[in-house]
């Protein structure tokens, strides 16, 4: 391979140690690629198409894929571009040279955490129920919260479109006439996180997505886009079983 570089370097120039702890965890028998353990020194992989694992982690080694964090504002649709002229995700991304997509979507009323890529494969993986990957949510409602219904959402209420029950729930704060929520689900259907607490008698007023497995939104401020760090899309990836 032409483009074949010393493992331990490519370990190095991705942050993850330096060349001689890289090596020493190649020792210990750390780090698989395309599948396989290494334990020698002196094998050489091509950054751009082997797939390197570290304790299990992927590591995303190719020059040209992108994964991003937006915090979308309220009022923003999840497109790309909209043939009405209304503010759009791909407003917020237009100086990015790479074609991204967003994936999954939040409606336009709903703000918080939106995953932006031109990495396929981890979207479509992302997306898909069968790898249930969690998404948290932070809900504005009407208050008093029933203390049991955190065991109804639990149990499963049925809408439309089939029941649908959350893997956790708890109540944030009370705070005079509302509270605050927290819904954790790994349903994927439209408008899901609404549609459910209305049907419980507690309609969403706000609503904040803060969490997609273990990425979280933290402190980002809304409109702001940022880069994720290798840790974080390793995570994505182990969520996603890649």
């Amino acid at each position: 391979m032409s483009d074949a570089v010393r493992l331990q370097k490519v370990l190095a120039q991705a942050g993850v140690a330096s060349r001689r702890a890289a090596e020493q965890m190649i020792a210990q028998g750390r780090v698989s690629v395309d599948g396989d353990v290494i334990r020698e020194m002196g094998v050489r992989v091509d950054p751009e198409q082997s797939v390197i694992h570290v304790d299990g982690m992927r590591l995303e080694l190719r020059s040209d894929v992108v994964h991003l964090a937006l915090n979308k504002p309220r009022s923003v649709h999840s497109t790309m571009s909209d043939d009405y002229g209304r503010r759009c995700v791909g407003d917020l991304v237009a100086d990015r040279a790479q074609r991204l997509f967003h994936v999954g979507r939040l409606d336009a009323d709903t703000e918080g955490l939106l995953l932006l890529t031109n990495d396929g494969e981890l979207a479509n993986r992302l997306m898909h129920p069968s790898y249930q990957v969690l998404k948290t949510y932070l809900a504005e409602v009407p208050a008093p919260v029933p203390h049991d219904l955190g065991k109804t959402l639990r149990a499963g209420v049925e809408l439309d479109d089939g029941p649908v029950a959350v893997d956790s729930f708890r109540v944030v704060q009370g705070l005079p006439g509302r509270a605050l929520v927290e819904v954790v689900l790994h349903e994927g259907r439209k408008h899901v996180v609404r549609r459910l607490l209305a049907e419980v008698g507690h309609p969403v007023e706000r609503l904040v997505r803060t969490a997609i497995g273990e990425l979280r939104l933290g402190e980002q401020r809304p409109g702001t886009v940022r880069t994720l760090s290798r840790g974080e899309v390793g995570t994505l990836y182990r969520a996603a079983g890649l």
